[in-house]
């Protein structure tokens, strides 16, 4: 039996959506459901039930490491729009971005040098103001 057997896709919805907001955060949420239209509304409420109802719900790993798991996963794919958002919520789940500079390091040996330095472009804008503050970034 899996940690969500037996929700409806309300419960399923409801439970990602609150997910959903602690990872990505009210503001973009907010953003994403506003910009929903007729061709995206299903997509929409697919990824709140599955990705971050289902998926983002389980009790086998905490959001710290799920985030781990998406940023190397989406270097390794160059999924850039999705990378700086979720660099974004990999902090909002407690990696420091010491933490996320090993995690970039770490895919180049697997996913390769260009893909890494991308990820080092995209993690410098997205932590540019972070960066220029003292060195503890936690």
């Amino acid at each position: 039996m899996t940690a969500n057997e037996g929700l409806s896709d309300e419960q399923r919805r409801q439970q990602g959506m609150t997910v959903r907001r602690a990872v990505l955060s009210d503001q973009h949420v907010d953003r994403a459901i506003a910009s929903t239209t007729d061709l995206t509304a299903d997509f929409q409420d697919f990824i709140t039930r599955v990705a971050w109802g289902d998926i983002w719900s389980r009790p086998g790993l905490d959001r710290r490491s799920r985030s781990v798991a998406v940023l190397t996963s989406l270097i390794a794919h160059g999924h850039h729009e999705e990378l700086a958002m979720h660099l974004r919520a990999a902090r909002r789940n407690g990696l420091s971005v010491d933490e996320i500079r090993e995690v970039i390091l770490q895919s180049a040996i697997y996913s390769g040098v260009p893909a890494a330095n991308t990820a080092f472009r995209i993690a410098g804008e997205v932590f540019a103001d972070e960066l220029d503050g003292d060195r503890d970034t936690r």
